[in-house]
């Protein structure tokens, strides 16, 4: 494991948002959904590719807050640009579970 400095960690901007729409994205080359996330009034409304088939469907999605990196350039995923990273949690058999706040959180707040 690699240590980086508490300054290396304050360059990545988490920050909390909630999925307003989720759709299958079949030219994904894993099984992936397509993501529209409100930051809220700040960074608004911002697009990202997820790995997260495995323990979710696009129904159970909407409404529900996340965390992502915001200040990733932005990554084109078949058809679709990419803009935020959502975070999640790798399991040793390769699904991802969401990292999510434990109680409403005001959209846009970042972790520090």
């Amino acid at each position: 494991m690699d240590l980086i400095d508490y300054s290396d960690f304050e360059k990545v901007q988490i920050c909390v948002g909630k999925i307003i729409k989720a759709e299958d994205f079949p030219k994904a080359r894993k099984p992936a959904y397509k993501l529209w996330i409100d930051f809220g009034d700040e960074l608004g409304i911002k697009k990202s590719s997820a790995q997260i088939t495995h323990f979710y469907n696009p129904v159970d999605l909407i409404d529900r807050q996340i965390l992502a990196v915001v200040n990733f350039p932005p990554r084109q995923i078949a058809d679709f640009l990419s803009e935020v990273l959502v975070l999640g949690v790798v399991l040793p058999s390769q699904e991802v579970a969401l990292i999510q706040p434990d109680r409403d959180i005001p959209l846009g707040l970042r972790v520090l």
